[in-house]
């Protein structure tokens, strides 16, 4: 038997859609393994009676497949599904590096990340790397068809969760499929300033270089308040505010001393909405850990 922990992850960044991911401190998937003849899945904790236990229609059904490797799989939950953490990606992530130990298949740790977009594909649809690369890697990741590039980094983060449902499919669907000359530019140079702030730890730099004026604003107009909550977030000292991945999460980059202030603007900002939510004061942190 193996175990392992996968963390949350937020993808796109604003600037950087399909592109730029962070693996978040905290919260996590832990997933063991223990072979078996065939692949079954048991799946607890958030979320878990919306998630399917079929092999064929569940993440870690396709990393046992495409790894050769079945298993008596346990998922616990730390992330909700549908919420713009990588809870899918964080599951696949931690799958392959239990059943790559388990099963001593020899794949290094940047060999997993395609094996783990498999297992993506079955949620949303399309094999993206942008959420598993840093579940399985950690820190500030950069996916591109030529492979990834990851940076280690030490940045703050405030993640705000409403309960609020949007699937990754739906919002995929309202992505401009154009965009001007003048926005390609502006997106280039935001998300070049966010990279440099990523290698000098200064959330300043990060906060700035998530601006982005194409895909944000259409897949704002899916989370209620999110305006709101941005400009509160702002207010209280934020760097930067967008959404994280798909959505409904609201991610902000701040300074340490800020975090709670933040934290507690946005949630407040929700609520006066009558919108439920939590908020997660963590970083950007480690990849996938073996137990």
């Amino acid at each position: 038997m193996r175990t392992a922990r996968a963390p949350a992850t937020s993808a796109n960044l604003g600037s950087g859609f399909d592109v730029f991911g962070i693996a978040l401190s905290r919260p996590a998937d832990v997933v063991r393994v223990e072979r078996a003849d065939r692949t079954t899945i048991e799946v607890t904790g958030a979320g878990s009676q919306f998630i399917p236990e079929d092999p064929e229609k569940n993440t870690v059904g396709a990393v046992a497949d495409a790894l050769d490797a079945p298993a008596h799989i346990e998922i616990d939950k730390g992330i909700r599904p549908a919420s713009g953490l990588g809870s899918s990606a964080a599951s696949a992530a931690a799958a392959a590096v239990a059943l790559n130990d388990l099963y001593e298949r020899g794949k290094s740790r940047k060999e997993l990340v395609p094996i783990a977009a498999k297992g993506e594909a079955v949620v949303s649809g399309d094999a993206h790397d942008d959420n598993v690369a840093p579940a399985i890697l950690g820190g500030f990741t950069i996916a591109t068809p030529g492979g990834v590039t990851q940076v280690d980094t030490d940045i703050s983060i405030v993640v705000t969760l409403p309960e609020i449902v949007v699937s990754t499919r739906d919002a995929r669907k309202v992505v401009p499929t154009e965009t001007t000359v003048e926005q390609l530019v502006e997106t280039v140079g935001n998300a070049a300033t966010l990279t440099a702030g990523m290698y000098r730890d200064d959330p300043a730099l990060v906060g700035q270089g998530m601006e982005d004026s194409v895909v944000t604003p259409a897949r704002a107009k899916l989370i209620d308040g999110y305006d709101a909550v941005r400009d509160a977030a702002l207010a209280a000292g934020a760097t930067g505010v967008t959404i994280s991945g798909a959505g409904p999460a609201v991610l902000a980059v701040t300074r340490a001393h800020d975090q709670r202030a933040v934290a507690n603007a946005m949630l407040d900002t929700f609520d006066d909405r009558g919108i439920d939510a939590r908020a997660y004061q963590t970083s950007i942190g480690d990849g996938a850990r073996l137990y």
